[in-house]
């Protein structure tokens, strides 16, 4: 018997078991394998705040509160398995191709300082501001909004720190896809091919497989697949000192270009109509890359709800029981490991969290995209 299976080798999996060991729990990890529809590999590596949570006050501040431990997290993972995962806080750029965006942007973010008091900075760049930071921002671009608290990383690295990590108070178990769930005598019975893991608890962070494995005890998660394309550029001398929305350059100097949203359905393929669209809105914000290569590109799937936001929920029926959900498994890793885990470890969740059960679809309807 191990004290807590997590269900889920990704980025938000690999988070919790990571803070769940720190607890002192004997954890294991049960991954699906590589064949699985991995939100990690094609993550394009932020760890944003600004705009997040513009309509939920308490998501704005859950994922401030991560930004905020990042940088303690990042160096403990380079102490424990000499990984640096490439973090960075520079602060980060969303730029607006009309002087009615900016105002819009503008407006937007106001009203979210105001809603999240002492929880969110930001300052508004004009054209002239934007070019003395950045000189090689095209002249389409009328300015920009600017917040100190994002940065970015690089994905891979961080989910091969956590698992190296994991030494041996985590029993990483890849190729074992949980097929059923059984709650029996106080303790769930996990079976994974012929193999059965015995736990008093269970952590659900299997992304779009948790709308499968959540009804196995009492629990909803209406996710879907949301496609997004990233392009990969040949490497480059620097010119981006800090991440934007859609471009970023990355500690190998290559450039990411993306943040598509395609609903449609488990298809990861790259398609021409939206990498040249993205490729196009690339080009009006740095003309200069018009004259590089793009050396790949790919499609992956994020895990949505209905509403964008994360599900943090422990059953009823079956207790012990959790699932977590988010299609922020960058921003939000530092806070799972360092928040969520040890209140995991309890038996619990942070009290922060209480908005963000799977009822609040029942209760709801038409709900924005964050």
């Amino acid at each position: 018997m191990t004290d807590v299976a997590v269900v889920g080798g990704g980025l938000v999996g690999a988070a919790i078991a990571y803070g769940l060991a720190r607890e002192g729990l004997a954890t294991t990890l049960l991954d699906e394998g590589d064949d699985a529809f991995r939100a990690s590999r094609g993550n394009f590596g932020l760890v944003w705040v600004q705009g997040k949570g513009s309509d939920l006050p308490a998501y704005a501040l859950w994922t401030r509160a991560s930004a905020d431990l990042w940088p303690r997290f990042a160096q403990d993972l380079l102490a424990e398995t000499t990984i640096d995962v490439g973090y960075a806080q520079p602060g980060g750029l969303t730029l607006c191709m009309s002087d009615e965006e900016l105002e819009q942007r503008a407006r937007l973010l106001d009203r979210m300082r105001l809603d999240t008091p002492g929880g969110y900075d930001f300052r508004m760049l004009d054209r002239q501001d934007l070019k003395q930071l950045l000189p090689r921002v095209g002249d389409a671009v009328a300015g920009a909004s600017y917040c100190p608290h994002d940065g970015d990383l690089s994905p891979l690295l961080l989910l091969r720190a956590l698992h190296r990590s994991f030494g041996t108070q985590v029993h990483y178990r890849p190729g074992a896809a949980v097929t059923a769930i059984e709650r029996r005598d106080g303790v769930f019975h996990l079976q994974c091919g012929s193999d059965v893991v015995i736990a008093p608890k269970v952590v659900l962070a299997a992304g779009l497989g948790n709308a499968r494995l959540g009804p196995m005890v009492g629990l909803k998660a209406p996710v879907m697949p949301l496609r997004g394309q990233i392009l990969v550029t040949e490497k480059l001398g620097p010119f981006l000192n800090m991440p934007t929305m859609h471009v970023r350059q990355t500690e190998a100097a290559t450039v990411l270009i993306g943040d598509s949203h395609e609903g449609v359905g488990f298809d990861v393929a790259a398609t021409v109509p939206t990498t040249r669209s993205i490729a196009q809105r690339a080009l009006a914000q740095f003309p200069f890359l018009g004259e590089t290569q793009v050396i790949r590109a790919w499609g992956a799937l994020r895990v949505m709800t209905p509403d964008g936001y994360p599900i943090y929920e422990q059953s009823k029926s079956h207790p012990g029981a959790f699932l977590v959900t988010c299609h922020s498994g960058v921003t939000l890793a530092a806070v799972h490991a360092l928040r969520l885990a040890p209140a995991l470890a309890r038996g619990e969740l942070p009290s922060e969290l209480a908005l963000f059960r799977a009822e609040r679809f029942e209760e709801r309807h038409d709900l924005p995209a964050p």
